[in-house]
C-alpha cells in the first residue's frame, strides 16, 4: 500500500467507521474493474460512505493530502470510467440508494445516486408515471452513473438522454463545497452547468442527489418488427422512417449474429434467417398509435422488408424488447469474450458505416454482432474474440479503434452513451484538436485544480496526443495505453 494511502486509513475509519473502509486485498477485489473487465487494478483503499456529510469529509481529507479520488456507482460502466488506481481512494456510493421523494403533481422524483434506474419507474408506477431513459442495464445501473455517462437507452430517440430528463443535481467538489445545480424550473440563469456535469465521468464533482423528470405512461405502446435480407437496406430504412415524419419512441436494429444469439437466449420470436431486423415502437393515444403503425407498415413495405409483424398484445411487445435488451448477455453465450463498442454517426451514414464494419471484420478475422440504437445513430458493435489466445485482445482493440475512427470520419462521435473512460481516451485525439482539448482541461481545472477527481480518464493530455500523432506517422496506428489486463 502506498504511504499516502496508508496514512489515510485511520482518518477514513473515523469518518465512516472501520466496517466501511476496505483495504485487505480480498475485500477490494470486487472493485478491480467496472463492466470493461479486460482492464483491472486494485484500489489503494475502498471507502463506503452513506451520508453526504461523510462524502464531504472524505473529499476534504483527500484534497488536503492531495490523494486522488475515484467515485464508483454500480460498476456497470463499459469504458473503464470507474477503473481504480493503487494510489487513489475508491469512493463507493452504493449505499446512497434511497428514493427521497416522488412528487406526482410536479412529476418529479428526488433520488440518491445509488438508486437503480429501473427502481425510479417502479416507485413512480402507482402514480401512473415513469422515468423515460432506459439503458439496457437498467435493472442494475445507478442514476448517478447514468448522469456521469449521460446514458441513453432504447427510447432516447423520442424522450432524450439522461441530460434531457434531469432537473437538478446536488454535487460535492473535491474541496468539499456543496453545489446545487439546476432547479425545478424549466430553465436557470447563467451557464448551463447542469448539462456540463452530464457526461463529465466523475471528473468535476461527486453527485449526491438527482432530481429527475417523470412522464405519464402513454395510453398505448406498440412495436413493429421488420426483417430484411440485407443489412445495408435495413440501415437505409431507418432514415426512411424518420424522413416519413415519424418519431418512434424506440427504433432499434440488430444484425443476424445478434438476432440468432438473442433468440437462443430469450426466445423472443425473432426470424433467425433475417440479415437484420428493426424494432420500431410508437406510443401515445390509441388513435395516434394506430395511425403511426399504418404509416410504419407502408414505409417498411416500400423499403423492401421481407417480413413485417406487429405485436398484438403488451406481453408480445415486451417479449420483443426483451430480446433486444438482453442482446449483450446473449452474445456472451456464443463467444468466450466480446468487446462492446460505442460510437455515434449521422443516420444517413448508417448503410456506409455498416458496410465499413463488415470490411473491418474480414480484415481482422473477427466476428461482429451489431446492435444499434439506430434511430439516433448510436452503434454498439460487439467484437467477438477469445482472450485466451495470445494477441487476440490487442487485435480486438485495434479493430475497435478503427470502428471509432470510422464513426468520426462519417461525421459522428467516438461515444454515444458509454463515455470515454480509459477505453477511448486515445481516440479523443482523433476527434478533437489541441485547442479543444486545452479547453476541456481548463474546465476541469476550474472544478478540480489539482486534478484529483478520476485522473487519467476521458480527456488525454496534449503531450499524449502529440506522442500518438508521432507514432501514427511512423507506424500507421494509434496504440492503446499500457494498463494491467486480466
Amino acid at each position: 500500500m502506498a504511504e499516502p494511502i496508508a496514512q489515510l486509513i485511520a482518518p477514513l475509519q473515523q469518518i465512516v467507521g472501520t466496517h466501511a473502509v476496505l483495504y485487505a486485498h480480498e475485500d477490494m477485489t470486487p472493485y478491480e474493474s467496472d463492466g470493461l473487465s479486460a482492464y483491472r487494478r486494485t484500489p489503494g483503499v475502498v471507502v463506503l460512505p452513506q451520508t453526504e456529510a461523510e462524502v464531504i469529509a472524505i473529499l476534504k481529507l483527500c484534497h488536503a493530502a492531495r490523494v486522488p479520488v475515484i467515485a464508483r456507482g454500480a460498476g456497470t460502466g463499459l469504458s473503464g470510467g470507474a477503473l481504480p488506481s493503487p494510489d487513489a481512494v475508491l469512493l463507493g456510493l452504493a449505499k446512497f440508494n434511497r428514493i427521497l421523494a416522488v412528487d406526482a403533481l410536479a412529476r418529479t422524483a428526488r433520488v440518491q445516486p445509488g438508486v437503480r434506474n429501473l427502481a425510479i419507474s417502479e416507485a413512480a408506477a402507482p402514480h401512473g408515471l415513469y422515468y423515460a431513459p432506459d439503458p439496457s442495464s437498467q435493472i442494475a445501473c445507478s442514476i448517478g452513473g447514468n448522469v456521469a455517462e449521460n446514458s441513453g437507452g432504447v427510447h432516447c430517440l423520442k424522450y432524450g438522454l439522461t441530460v434531457h430528463n434531469v432537473l437538478r443535481l446536488r454535487a460535492i467538489t473535491i474541496d468539499g463545497e456543496v453545489l446545487d445545480i439546476g432547479s425545478a424550473a424549466l430553465d436557470s440563469a447563467g451557464y448551463d452547468l447542469l448539462a456540463l456535469l452530464h457526461g463529465s465521468e466523475g471528473m468535476l464533482a461527486v453527485i449526491t442527489e438527482v432530481t429527475v423528470k417523470l412522464l405519464p405512461k402513454p395510453e398505448r405502446a406498440q412495436v413493429v418488427l421488420a426483417a430484411f435480407d440485407n443489412v445495408e437496406r435495413a440501415g437505409a430504412t431507418v432514415g426512411a422512417l424518420i424522413a416519413g415524419g415519424l418519431l418512434p419512441s424506440g427504433l432499434e436494429m440488430m444484425d443476424n449474429p445478434a438476432i440468432v444469439a438473442a433468440e437462443a437466449f430469450i426466445h423472443a420470436g425473432y426470424p433467425t434467417d433475417a440479415a437484420a431486423i428493426l424494432l420500431v415502437e410508437v406510443d401515445g393515444t390509441h388513435e395516434e398509435v394506430s395511425n403511426d403503425v399504418r404509416r410504419i407498415h407502408d414505409i417498411l413495405s416500400l423499403s423492401g422488408a421481407t417480413e413485417i409483424r406487429t405485436a398484438a398484445t403488451d406481453a408480445e411487445r415486451l417479449k420483443l424488447w426483451a430480446g433486444r435488451k438482453n442482446a449483450f448477455p446473449a452474445v456472451g453465450r456464443i463467444s468466450p469474450d466480446y468487446y462492446c463498442m460505442d460510437g455515434t454517426i449521422p443516420r444517413r451514414a448508417l448503410p456506409a458505416v455498416l458496410h465499413g464494419i463488415g470490411q473491418l471484420s474480414e480484415h481482422y478475422g473477427l466476428r461482429v454482432a451489431n446492435v444499434f440504437h439506430a434511430g439516433d445513430g448510436n452503434l454498439h458493435p460487439l467484437i467477438l474474440y477469445d482472450a485466451n489466445i495470445p494477441g487476440e485482445l490487442e487485435k480486438t482493440e485495434a479493430f475497435g479503434a478503427k470502428i471509432l475512427e470510422l464513426c468520426v470520419a462519417a461525421g459522428g462521435s467516438i461515444t454515444g452513451e458509454h463515455g470515454v473512460g480509459i477505453e477511448k481516451i486515445d481516440q479523443m485525439c482523433v476527434q478533437f484538436k489541441s485547442p479543444e482539448l486545452a479547453l476541456f482541461h481548463a474546465v476541469k481545472a476550474v472544478f478540480d485544480p489539482h486534478g484529483l477527481l478520476n485522473p487519467g480518464k476521458a480527456v488525454p493530455t496534449l503531450h499524449r496526443c502529440a506522442e500518438l500523432g508521432a507514432m501514427h506517422v511512423h507506424h500507421g496506428h494509434l496504440p492503446h495505453p499500457e494498463l494491467p489486463r486480466f
